[in-house]
């Protein structure tokens, strides 16, 4: 089976904190996302120019994280820490969710 990745993109609310939110997440992170079944990963991107950050979480199946997504519907104090940073506008969140196809350049990969 393919790994699968939840992408979302979004904004923080003005004034925000970026340590603050960094810490927020590598709290949920630790306590809570990577504990869950099936998780390889959450990669955290930022667009300077536009203000915008995107999450990049990766697991093992589409079934691990639709699994995961269930267990966040109902969030602990660590996602609504995470959350407070966030701008709740529709406009500013964009969710995807992939099927890996192909990788290129990681480790795991076999060496020719």
């Amino acid at each position: 089976m393919s790994n699968a990745v939840y992408y979302v993109s979004y904004k923080l609310k003005r004034g925000a904190s970026v340590p603050d939110f960094l810490l927020a997440s590598e709290n949920l992170n630790n306590g809570h996302i990577s504990k869950q079944k099936g998780y390889i990963s959450w990669t955290q991107l930022y667009d300077k120019k536009k203000n915008l950050w995107a999450d990049y979480c990766t697991f093992e199946t589409m079934d691990d994280l639709n699994n995961f997504l269930k267990v966040s519907r109902n969030p602990g104090e660590l996602a609504k820490k995470f959350y407070s940073f966030m701008r709740w506008n529709p406009l500013n969140f964009r969710t995807h969710f992939f099927i890996v196809e192909k990788q290129y350049g990681f480790a795991s990969e076999e060496k020719e």
